[in-house]
């Protein structure tokens, strides 16, 4: 039974994670494929800089959207009655953001997840999620730079997670995906160091 909820969990979490919300805005607005403008990358932030705030903004909520159905749906729909549920909900998180960096749809590269993440973490535990969200925006907001937003607010996370008394499991999960996330944002500190990077509101040429 546990093989078939890992099986069920796994591969239905792993194929919406896969949904290419970017490349598909890309396609729908502007007839583009999003890989080939900005900074490449498979993701809201992209597709703001390259295509506008609209359009941006749509692709941020579908990809919280993929993370919030996973943890408040799937895992909840298959896994309600376990002993282990908070176990559960972490495996959905992982598969879901890692079908969102590794679409099987795009030849297995993606985004970075932050936004599918958020998702995920805000079914998880509003309290803790929400106020990372208001650091992220609150740094977005004074820099103009969501990549440090989206740092900050991944740092901040597994600190609200332990100030809110979310469940030990949580907690480390989410100092975990902080790690993860700064290792993908690598280019972007290293942009953010140097000062080249784009903040908020430039538009990229197309």
């Amino acid at each position: 039974m546990i093989a078939v909820r890992l099986l069920g969990v796994g591969v239905i979490a792993y194929l919406i994670g896969s949904i290419p919300t970017a490349y598909l805005v890309g396609r729908l607005v502007k007839g583009l494929d999003i890989r080939s403008y900005g900074s490449g990358n498979v993701g809201a932030t992209n597709v703001m800089r390259v295509l506008g705030t609209g359009p941006g903004l749509i692709t941020l909520g579908i990809d919280a959207l993929k993370g919030f159905v996973v943890v408040r749906w799937i895992v909840a729909a298959l896994c309600a009655h376990s002993a282990h549920f908070p176990l559960w909900q972490i495996f959905g998180v992982i598969m879901v953001v890692v079908g969102h960096n590794w679409m099987i749809f795009l030849g297995f590269k993606g985004g970075k997840g932050v936004a599918t993440t958020a998702g995920a973490f805000l079914a998880m535990s509003p309290p803790a999620t929400l106020s990372a969200i208001a650091v992220w925006a609150a740094a977005v907001a004074c820099t103009r730079y969501v990549s440090l937003g989206s740092i900050l607010a991944g740092i901040a996370l597994p600190l609200f997670m332990f100030l809110f008394h979310q469940p030990l499991p949580y907690v480390w999960f989410a100092l975990f995906l902080t790690v993860a996330l700064i290792y993908k944002h690598r280019g972007n500190i290293q942009r953010l160091l140097a000062g080249t990077e784009r903040k908020i509101g430039e538009r990229e040429k197309i």
